[in-house]
């Protein structure tokens, strides 16, 4: 039988598990109210943006949204409609598709991000100090790394 968490771990698990719902919620809420864009409409935007090309392979972007290979192409398909994205052939593989980021696309992130900046501020950021912060990169890096071990790719648990 796996052994119980103790009180405060206990406390701390729910605790971050209702904030973070909370959190996500909110910033989730802002969003759409400021763009219309979905948290998941914002987050492939973004991947797409940040890449030469403005291009991803689907598999990859899958990886990076931490999407199942159904439900990025949902994601996708949903977006296409709205002309946020495209999706192409890759030019080295015709088996494989492309998620392309759209001129509409670009200009909706561009439009949504001073409002989507100002939620993470207002509902985390602004209230944590620079000690905080630091602890949270350090937790999220770790875990983040560990996760993806745990899912077969490249990092080992030296890394943490």
């Amino acid at each position: 039988m796996t052994e119980r968490l103790d009180r405060d771990r206990l406390t701390a698990w729910r605790t971050y598990i209702e904030a973070s719902q909370r959190l996500f919620t909110r910033l989730e809420d802002d969003l759409r109210a400021a763009s219309g864009l979905s948290f998941a409409d914002y987050h492939v935007l973004v991947l797409l943006s940040e890449v030469p090309g403005q291009r991803l392979r689907m598999g990859e972007l899958a990886d990076r949204l931490v999407f199942s290979p159904s439900r990025l192409t949902y994601q996708v398909s949903s977006m296409q409609r709205r002309g946020l994205v495209a999706r192409q052939p890759c030019p080295q593989d015709g088996r494989g598709s492309e998620a392309v980021l759209t001129a509409a696309g670009l200009l909706a992130l561009r439009e949504a991000a001073p409002h989507h900046l100002r939620s993470v501020r207002t509902h985390l950021m602004d209230d944590l100090d620079d000690a905080e912060v630091a602890v949270l990169n350090r937790i999220f890096t770790r875990l983040g790394r560990r996760l993806r071990g745990a899912d077969g790719d490249d990092a080992t648990p030296g890394d943490t």
